[in-house]
């Protein structure tokens, strides 16, 4: 996008989904705020119809956008209302429950420039303690699945963690996209109510030729699972009916198989 005198050049748009996790997005709000970065930025969170207060406790914030919607239409829709609204030349689809340490953003913007090939950029995602996460892989397929849960129990997800690569996809937690790229391909696809859209969302800007980086240089802090936490009941149903669609999608041969696994165990 191009700038003028009346509306300047955003070099970054940060985006964040919020539900029900005021004291996890306070604290990334206020991590952002403490360092923010160089680049020309603008902050939106996109409110799925919290009832914790999470709206009040971002709108303390000067220079941060909030958009209340009435009903959680799940996180691929919500970070979709903020890409409508974004204004930067690339996109940082963050989650509510990641603290940015100083420099992050900007060395993820420059991992992008230094290679147009490369579409998407996620950094290496720790907890609270340091332990790192394994926050990328191979698509998403009975085999590839049964492999990457394999690898993240394994101890060898700290070597892993440490190997730049073009993965297929990168998490969702925190991910950079070009603008281009995530207009090109439509957005997040919304049949995802929550998980797996990442992957798919990767597939799609892979399908036009376009590279996804895993940047190990990068560190980001990922609190999992606060959201998930506040309604575990509702979440392992909406992981479920997410990744059916996703086999409904990428691999229809394999989804009677899945539907008829998740049955039996009486999750579906």
């Amino acid at each position: 996008m191009s700038g003028d005198a009346r509306h300047p050049r955003i070099g970054v748009s940060i985006i964040i989904v919020s539900f029900n996790a005021r004291a996890d997005l306070a604290r990334c709000l206020e991590s952002l705020h403490a360092a923010p970065p160089a680049a020309s930025h603008e902050i939106i969170v996109v409110d799925n119809a919290s009832t914790d207060g999470s709206v009040d406790a971002a709108r303390r914030w000067s220079g941060v956008r909030v958009v209340e919607l009435g009903v959680n239409g799940g996180f691929a829709h919500a970070n979709n209302v903020g890409l409508a609204l974004a204004g930067g030349d690339d996109i940082l689809l963050l989650n509510s429950d990641t603290i940015v340490p100083p420099g992050a953003i900007d060395r993820l913007i420059a991992e992008l420039e230094r290679d147009p090939a490369v579409a998407v950029v996620g950094p290496r995602l720790v907890d609270g303690a340091g332990r790192a996460e394994l926050s990328f892989g191979r698509m998403i397929g009975p085999f590839n699945e049964a492999r990457q849960k394999r690898l993240a129990r394994s101890g060898a997800v700290e070597a892993l963690t440490r190997a730049r690569g073009y993965p297929d996809w990168v998490s969702g937690a925190c991910l950079m996209v070009r603008r281009a790229d995530a207009e090109a391909v439509g957005g997040l696809d919304e049949r995802f109510f929550m998980y797996t859209e990442d992957v798919d969302f990767c597939a799609a800007i892979r399908a036009r030729g376009r590279r996804i980086l895993f940047a190990p240089d990068v560190e980001v802090v990922h609190l999992r699972g606060r959201s998930a936490a506040s309604a575990p009941a509702a979440t392992a149903a909406a992981y479920r009916r997410s990744r059916l669609a996703f086999y409904e999608k990428h691999h229809p041969a394999w989804a009677p198989v899945l539907k008829l696994y998740l049955r039996i165990r009486g999750q579906f």
